[in-house]
């Protein structure tokens, strides 16, 4: 890495994994990174974890060239104009979607969907709708308001949250996306009872994580539903009482749920991200009080289709994005839970791999033999 000596924050070169098309592997290469302009940071990224939508977004979006990655964590290098609850050195954890606290989402107790740090889409920073990386002059576009697959990355300062120095980046970075969507779902969306029976669609990380959920407020049944045998033994771990593969059924999954659960889950958990699956999910939960939660992002075929009297014997679907979580207000808490060991994170990383390997980690995860790989940047 490489920059001015100015007292003030200057364009930095340092090593970017870059992908310049859909599906080709990413390139190392040495990209500028400009300084933080009003109320942003600029971080440099200590561990970063390959997520799904990363992999997805990778094979199927149209806006490139690009710098994936959003679940992360690293240490504060600068800080731009405005910003005081950030200083140098500090840790961090960088958020996918923001928190500024003022906008009606925010203030409203009810949502997480922030007007103004939402859920970035076009590759570019909230605040001007431009980029900070670049390639001799070419712009390099952003994921989610975040990049992490670069030495060095700069994220507005409603999109990170400052943790302890004691707990350890390589591990939290998971509470970035992944780990918190699940939990969330299980007990800010679905709010989970005591006793009660739970089925999950798709047992990655993110299904794992609402077993994890529904584990710890006392679910007496949690069914993982998946295509992969060898998910049945890891996912004990986490809380599974029984695994279902499909593709050894004789009848079809609701039945099979409706069987186990003595006419439908209470809850039904979405974690695959095809919608075809969502009624699916619907048809495995109970009449009545039967609730639906889909945290899937579908590559393919995003419109959703239902026959009413699903709904009209009183099954609910909802959606959740990060679990419910706000990102700046909630995270805390659940590092504090590690920290206590309250709940389990190393569990979920089952690779670690070194930055110029990151190649590496999107092959894995395409060919199911992992749930995260934690990719570490050079000191």
């Amino acid at each position: 890495m490489s920059s001015s000596s100015s007292s003030f924050p200057a364009v930095l070169t340092c090593k970017a994994a870059v992908a310049w098309g859909p599906g080709q592997p990413l390139v190392i290469e040495e990209v500028e990174v400009s300084p933080p302009q009003p109320m942003e940071i600029r971080v440099k990224v200590v561990s970063t974890s390959l997520c799904r939508s990363d992999l997805s977004a990778w094979e199927t979006q149209a806006i490139f060239p690009r710098i994936f990655g959003h679940e992360a964590s690293g240490v504060v290098e600068s800080v731009g104009p405005g910003v005081t609850e950030f200083s140098e050195g500090d840790h961090v954890l960088t958020l996918f979607t923001g928190e500024c606290k003022t906008c009606r989402h925010c203030t409203s107790g009810k949502s997480n969907m922030c007007q103004v740090l939402g859920l970035e889409r076009k590759g570019v920073m909230h605040s001007d709708q431009k980029t900070r990386f670049s390639i001799k002059g070419k712009p390099i576009y952003h994921y989610c308001a975040v990049s992490s697959f670069s030495e060095y990355t700069v994220v507005h300062s409603g999109c990170a949250v400052k943790v302890s120095l004691a707990v350890p980046l390589e591990k939290i970075c998971l509470l970035s996306c992944g780990v918190a969507a699940g939990l969330g779902a299980a007990w800010n969306v679905a709010d989970i009872s005591e006793g009660s029976t739970v089925v999950i669609y798709g047992l990655g990380t993110v299904g794992l994580s609402v077993a994890q959920g529904a584990k710890v407020r006392g679910a007496s049944k949690i069914i993982g539903v998946d295509i992969n045998p060898e998910k049945s033994e890891i996912a004990k771990t986490f809380g599974i009482t029984h695994f279902v593969n499909p593709k050894e059924c004789s009848e079809s999954i609701q039945q099979v749920i409706n069987r186990i659960t003595d006419g439908g889950a209470d809850y039904a958990f979405e974690c695959i991200g095809d919608t075809g699956m969502i009624t699916t999910a619907l048809q495995s939960c109970c009449q009545g009080w039967g609730l639906t939660v889909t945290l899937g992002v579908p590559k393919v075929n995003p419109e959703l289709t239902a026959h009413y009297g699903i709904l009209l014997s009183g099954r609910t679907l909802r959606g959740s994005l990060f679990g419910g979580w706000k990102p700046k207000s909630d995270l805390p808490s659940l590092v504090d839970m590690y920290t206590k060991k309250e709940i389990q994170i190393d569990e979920y990383i089952t690779h670690n791999i070194s930055f110029e390997d990151i190649n590496q980690a999107f092959t894995l995860m395409k060919e199911g033999k992992c749930l995260r790989c934690v990719i570490h940047l050079p000191a």
